[in-house]
């Protein structure tokens, strides 16, 4: 194994990413080495690139990887060379109150270390550059050849499913599962809204159908992507540029609302119009993440008298729900094919952000190294 591999590498939060020659990561106790195959180019990402949401620079991003064992430290069992590998973007810890209550979604240390400080849980990140500078990790720092992540976030890819693609199973299709099964606890018939049907919303969407939802009314500006919503499983179509949102979804559920809305965009004005959609005793359920501290004016009143409530889902349980996440994607009941619409090599790492940003991106792109 070489002594440096390459890395795209966020100087400063506006800064382009560029790809620099960093040392080859050296796993830990308990930690394994992964051959990064892919990694999701997820919206996350692109709010640190633009600096809405804090993380220490320069630094690795890429939370949504797939790949093979390359080695192991200490502690590690279980594994061997070549394994086809998927990881999920929450590190559980493990040991603190909210893992050992089975909440490792709300990990201590993994937003107090790793999304505050960009480290793993001894305090120290796995990448330098050749001068011994350490690079801050998003998660395993993904947007490189060779990523480091503990051992219990290493989950075995099963056999028939696509190893690039699959890098979405850690995040989208992941954050996709929580919201789904745990914050909107969907029952089987229930009507659901989905605002905003890109990477996360896609697979909301696709969530939604196979834990059987009645109806999926899909909500975007634009119709390549409700076009793509559809094809994964929405029954219904809303463009908000030209039609009025509330009037028309609540048409099409003879007056009713939803049993559950989905915010997929982080954004104020989709808050609201989410809000408006739900059904008495129904659940408005956030996802999206937002810029910096952006706030959404919801009406209290209707919210008390109602009994609507709001429920904020940043991802899912990782040792219980990504063996979850990887049975129904090798069902057939989620695909990964469908929502992915680009690929590149790492190269193109930074021009693809640029075109996420600029709404270029249809679904999900993947950085794919093989």
């Amino acid at each position: 194994m070489t002594e440096t591999m390459m890395a795209a590498v966020l100087e400063r939060p506006g800064a382009p990413l560029r790809l620099e020659e960093v040392r080859m990561p050296e796993p830990k106790h308990g930690e394994v080495l992964v051959r990064v195959a892919g990694c999701g180019v997820c919206h996350t990402d692109l709010h640190v690139i633009k600096g809405e949401v804090a993380f220490p620079t320069p630094g690795v991003l890429g939370h949504e990887v797939s790949g093979t064992v390359a080695a192991w430290g200490p502690g590690v069992t279980g594994l061997t060379e070549g394994m086809n590998v998927v990881c999920s973007f929450i590190i559980p810890c493990g040991t603190c109150t909210h893992c050992v209550r089975g909440r490792d979604d709300l990990c201590l240390n993994f937003f107090s270390q790793n999304r505050l400080k960009g480290t793993l849980y001894d305090g120290t990140s796995r990448i330098f550059r050749p001068n011994g500078q350490p690079l801050a990790m998003y998660s395993m720092g993904g947007l490189a050849q060779y990523a480091v992540v503990p051992a219990n976030n290493v989950f075995a890819l099963p056999a028939g499913l696509p190893l690039v693609n699959s890098s979405i199973l850690g995040c989208a299709v992941f954050t996709a599962y929580g919201a789904v099964r745990h914050a909107a606890d969907l029952r089987h018939g229930d009507t659901v809204a989905v605002y905003g049907s890109g990477g996360i919303g896609s697979n909301l969407i696709q969530v939604a159908r196979a834990l059987g939802a009645s109806q999926i009314i899909a909500v975007d500006i634009r119709d390549d992507q409700l076009a793509a919503a559809r094809a994964l499983g929405a029954t219904d179509t809303i463009n908000s540029r030209t039609e009025d949102v509330t009037a028309r979804l609540l048409e099409l559920t003879s007056g009713r609302g939803v049993d559950v809305a989905f915010e997929a965009r982080g954004l104020p004005e989709t808050m609201v119009r989410a809000s408006e959609a739900v059904t008495d005793g129904g659940k408005l359920v956030a996802v999206g993440i937002a810029d910096g501290r952006a706030t959404a004016p919801i009406e209290i009143t209707r919210l008390v008298r109602r009994s609507i409530q709001i429920i904020g889902s940043y991802g899912a349980r990782t040792r219980t729900d990504m063996p979850a996440v990887l049975q129904l994607a090798q069902s057939g009941a989620i695909t990964t094919s469908r929502v992915i619409t680009r690929r590149g090599p790492l190269e193109e790492a930074a021009q693809m952000y640029d075109d996420l940003d600029a709404g270029r991106i249809v679904g999900r792109a993947v950085i794919d190294q093989t």
